[in-house]
C-alpha cells in the first residue's frame, strides 16, 4: 500500500522527462545484456547452490518501492532455508544502527552464500526486476517492509525514486557506513542524479564485484 512522503523540493528530483526516458533505456539494455553475459557465472552458481544443501536457488523477498509500493525482489539464496524465521534470534546481534539488520558473520549465510556475496553475484537476478520495471540499476537500496515501518520523515525520501541494485551507499563503503550515512548517500544520489553520474556509478560496481569491498 503506498505510503504519504513527506517530498523534498521539487528541484531536488531529477524529474526530467529526457532523463528518465534514457535512464529507462539504458537499465533495459544493460539488464538485459547482463543477464547474457553473466551466465557462464550464474550457471555454476545454481548448481553450487542446489548442490550445497539442495534448497531452493532463488529467493524472492518483498521490498518497498517508488512511492511506498511493494514488489518481489530476485536474489540467488545465499542463506539457509529457513533464514527468515532465525533473524529474531539473532536481532540482538545486530552491527548497524538504525531500520537495518547487517552481521559480519552471520550464521544464516552458507559456504556459497558468502561467496557470493562477497562479489555481489547473489544481486544478479535483480536484473530481472531492472527488465519488468520495478528498480532501476542504479537508486536507493531496497528496503524491508519491516525496515520502513522505522523510517523518519527524513528516511522516507529515499522512497521518492525508483530503488536500484546499485547506488552510492554501495561503492562508498557499503556495510562499513551507517545507517545515516546510507540514508544521506542515497538523498544525495536523488539530488544530483544525471546519466553521467548513473554510469560512473555502473563502472565502479563492476570494479567493486571484481575486488570486493566491504559486503558481507
Amino acid at each position: 500500500m503506498p505510503l504519504t512522503l513527506e517530498r523534498m523540493d521539487d528541484n531536488s528530483v531529477n524529474n526530467d522527462r529526457f532523463y528518465l526516458f534514457v535512464k529507462r533505456v539504458f537499465d533495459i539494455i544493460i539488464s538485459l545484456f547482463g543477464l547474457i553475459i553473466t551466465l557462464p557465472v550464474t550457471i555454476p552458481v545454481i548448481i553450487a547452490i542446489k548442490l550445497e544443501d539442495g534448497g531452493p536457488i532463488f529467493y524472492t523477498q518483498t521490498r518497498v518501492g517508488k512511492d511506498g509500493d511493494h514488489f518481489a525482489i530476485f536474489k540467488f539464496r545465499s542463506m539457509i532455508t529457513n533464514a527468515d524465521a532465525k533473524k529474531k534470534e539473532l536481532q540482538e546481534l545486530n552491527e548497524i544502527d538504525g531500520a537495518m539488520f547487517k552481521m559480519s558473520e552471520d550464521p544464516r549465510v552458507t559456504k556459497v552464500g558468502k561467496f557470493i556475496r562477497k562479489h555481489s553475484i547473489d544481486e544478479l537476478p535483480q536484473l530481472i526486476n531492472v527488465l519488468i520495471g520495478d528498480m532501476a540499476l542504479v537508486g536507493p537500496r531496497p528496503p524491508l517492509t519491516e525496515e520502513v515501518a522505522k523510517y523518519t520523515n527524513h528516511d522516507l525520501k529515499r522512497l521518492m525514486v525508483k530503488p536500484g541494485c546499485t547506488g552510492l551507499w554501495q561503492v562508498s563503503g557499503r556495510n562499513s557506513l551507517s545507517f545515516a550515512e546510507m540514508v544521506d548517500l542515497d538523498l544525495n544520489y536523488i539530488e544530483h542524479a544525471s546519466f553521467l553520474l548513473d554510469c560512473k556509478i555502473c563502472i565502479k560496481t563492476v570494479w567493486i564485484m571484481i575486488c570486493p569491498n566491504d559486503a558481507y
